[in-house]
């Protein structure tokens, strides 16, 4: 066990057991009330005087109805921003003396008042959990009215990204002997594949052949954080179902070849955006590989959850450029009951696979990355797109988001920081030859010259 983690096993030992609302204190508060707090707790000079405000400045937001919520997070958006007169005067100074002094200023004064408040916040029993809580309720907030809330929401995600550092993270398994509480957990949070009783859980828990890891922080030890679920097979899947079948053959530990990370689960919405998943499937692949030296080969078995959103938004002139294959098989896919029928699902498999090279290969957003939401993770972690599974999730949720696609993305120990350097400089999207050459031949040759364009940048 490292130093880190020997120690953040330490600090969760001592962690008070108030995590996410357990608590049942409901006092109520107004916002103005609420307000007053703010202000003395950032002007608090005590630290148990600080403490004690805190809590009940957490325990008087906890209680807050919906509008009145948003009428809290306005008046942080409002009250605790930094002061833009002393903010010009400031700027003024260091751009007309540079140094240590006026820069440290300008950086005092540049801080929002709200970072000093949630750090405070942040001291009372509970307080990150009921913080990563409160960005929950935050967050819709800024869907609906960015401007105002984004840099609330802006100051929440700076603290959390160092609150939630990889060195305070314990990554601990998983396994059928784990604690009541966090295993309950795991069966709420599974957010790829539903968990559907205490039976379902054990058949991915307790085989040879499966592996669960989750990383936990010290100030919520029994609520984990983010958890990957592991298949130990000989070859790689090529569906969801061989994985999960209730019939199948439990392979022996020693004697499986591949390690599939076939479900990755962010359990918090008050976290998004904060990033431990890539550092969570490096981890586990690194120490997998220690204790099964056979394991050659890592990848994901991963859903595709907006390729038929995709689909459904090509106009009329891009359905016309399309290649005969990929019309008739946008034609089937229309077709109720088509990923059950072999005839049709077989005549639409060389089309689908084609719209789903496109897909990967050359939608993009305006910033010039894969318009799929897990690409962009999995890329953006070092892997390359290895293969695309039709019909790898025949499921109704897998039909409806994905036309019943799934794809494999590849870590490559060796080379995952390379790619990762290729991604993060030009939005490289790293792909198997098996990929590529799904693509029309006019497609291929567009991909080949924005590729060749992304590796000379």
């Amino acid at each position: 066990m490292s130093r880190v983690s020997l120690l953040s096993d330490l600090l969760g030992s001592f962690a008070p057991r108030s995590w996410f609302f357990d608590s049942e204190t409901t006092r109520a508060l107004s916002v103005d009330e609420l307000r007053d707090r703010c202000r003395k707790l950032v002007r608090s000079k005590g630290e148990a005087t600080g403490v004690r405000i805190a809590a009940d400045i957490l325990a008087g937001v906890r209680s807050l109805n919906d509008p009145d919520c948003e009428a809290f997070f306005r008046m942080l958006a409002e009250d605790f921003a930094p002061d833009p007169k002393r903010l010009v005067e400031t700027a003024k100074a260091f751009a007309a003396a540079p140094g240590p002094g006026t820069l440290a200023h300008l950086q005092r004064e540049a801080e929002p008042p709200r970072q000093e408040l949630f750090r405070r916040l942040n001291l009372a029993p509970g307080g990150t959990a009921e913080l990563v809580k409160l960005r929950e309720r935050l967050l819709p907030l800024v869907a609906k009215d960015r401007e105002t809330f984004k840099p609330v929401d802006m100051d929440l995600r700076h603290l959390f990204g160092s609150w939630f550092n990889r060195g305070f993270l314990v990554l601990k398994p998983i396994d059928w002997d784990t604690s009541a509480r966090i295993l309950e957990k795991i069966i709420a949070y599974e957010a790829v594949h539903a968990i559907s009783d205490w039976d379902a859980l054990r058949s991915r828990l307790e085989p040879s052949d499966r592996r669960c890891f989750a990383f936990f922080h010290p100030s919520i030890p029994d609520d984990p954080l983010i958890f990957v679920e592991v298949a130990l097979t000989r070859e790689i899947p090529v569906s969801i179902g061989e994985v999960l079948a209730d019939d199948r053959a439990v392979l022996a530990a020693n004697e499986a070849e591949t390690a599939t990370f076939y479900s990755i689960s962010n359990c918090h919405k008050g976290l998004a955006g904060v990033s431990f998943g890539s550092f969570l499937i490096k981890q586990v692949a690194e120490d997998l590989k220690e204790s099964i030296p056979n394991l050659k080969t890592f990848v994901t078995l991963s859903p595709v959850p907006t390729f038929t959103a995709w689909l459904n938004q090509l106009d009329d002139a891009q359905r016309d450029r399309l290649e005969a294959s990929e019309k008739r098989a946008l034609e089937i896919l229309e077709e109720d009951g088509w990923a059950f029928d072999e005839e049709k699902a077989e005549a639409a498999k060389p089309g689908v696979l084609a719209l789903a090279a496109r897909y990967f290969l050359l939608a993009k957003r305006e910033d010039g990355q894969p318009v799929d939401p897990v690409a962009r993770f999995h890329l953006g972690n070092g892997a390359m797109l290895n293969r695309i599974m039709h019909r790898g999730d025949v499921s109704t949720s897998g039909l409806t988001r994905a036309s019943g696609l799934m794809v494999n993305y590849l870590y490559d120990l060796p080379r995952v920081e390379d790619r990762h350097e290729a991604y993060a400089d030009a939005s490289t999207v790293a792909a198997s030859r098996q990929v590529t050459t799904l693509l029309p031949s006019s497609a291929e040759r567009a991909f080949k010259r924005d590729h060749t364009k992304g590796q000379a940048a």
